[in-house]
């Protein structure tokens, strides 16, 4: 039996999806070991070819594809897999068909823990709240799969006090206090910025990256999940649940010896926890 740590999955709409919100917290758990796979609904045609320039609209496809492999490689994750779907368009998809393309990637893969946009899309964006429902859809589904079912289904999330620090206020932030997990990702802050730079084309498509470096620490340099669902097993022991519940299932994600982290109690007074590492 390895003892390796069972992946994880993650699962965006567009590439770069990956790297701003959750490209730290990817590379954190490339580097203790773990497979982290990500499933990519489109090919981003419908962005930016950049300023000046860099390509065609038509050659916009295949150029956002090669930066998403590039940035995959630069946080140390597997290579993406790309559905077919059309950029701006996954609202029109059946919820059913595109949970059974995230299915299929859990019976192959068997992750251990789901991670991937929130139900309002963050940003609002269709697209990302299209694959917020596949996905949720996929994970209820997978029960099926009895102990191969993925254990844990994680959200991106902004906190209210970080939104308001910045003047975000077209992000659907959450109270701090529903903030399940919050990982500092400074021991990857490089990775997470040529993770960044290698969506060329996007650059100039986010503010973030042009104002102060205070500012862009406050808004990448530490990342944010809410637990969105948690599958106890069969095994399952009461007191198991009941530290689960308490923000303890973090090592369903993380997989990580409680010796080789330094975990806080984080903003809830029950469920949130900052991991340094």
């Amino acid at each position: 039996m390895s003892d390796r740590p069972p992946p994880l999955l993650a699962i965006f709409a567009h590439p770069d999806d990956e790297s701003f919100r959750a490209g730290g917290t990817l590379a954190l758990l490339a580097r203790r070991g773990v497979h982290v796979y990500l499933l990519t609904a489109t090919r981003g045609e419908a962005g930016s070819c950049g300023d000046p320039p860099l390509c065609t609209l038509e050659e916009l496809p295949a150029v956002r594809e090669a930066e998403l492999h590039c940035a995959c490689a630069a946080l140390g994750i597997e290579p993406p897999r790309l559905l077919d779907y059309c950029d701006g368009t996954l609202s029109d998809v059946d919820d059913e068909q595109g949970a059974a393309h995230v299915l299929t990637a859990v019976r192959e893969l068997r992750p251990q823990a789901l991670l991937t946009w929130p139900p309002d899309g963050l940003s609002g964006h269709p697209d990302h709240a299209a694959v917020s429902r596949w996905t949720a859809l996929a994970f209820e589904q997978a029960g099926a799969l009895g102990p191969d079912a993925p254990a844990a289904l994680y959200h991106l999330a902004v906190p209210r006090s970080v939104a308001q620090a910045l003047g975000l206020a077209h992000l659907h932030a959450v109270p701090d206090e529903e903030i399940t997990l919050a990982v500092d990702v400074t021991p990857v802050w490089e990775q997470k910025l040529a993770a960044i730079r290698c969506h060329c084309t996007q650059a100039g498509e986010s503010p973030i990256l042009t104002t102060s470096l205070e500012r862009q620490r406050l808004f990448l340099g530490t990342e944010h999940f809410r637990r969105a669902a948690l599958r106890a097993s069969p095994e399952t022991t009461s007191e198991q649940a009941k530290e689960w519940g308490r923000g303890e299932e973090l090592d369903l994600l993380f997989h990580s010896d409680a010796r080789s982290m330094s975990a806080r109690a984080g903003h809830g007074p029950e469920s949130g926890k900052e991991l340094n590492t």
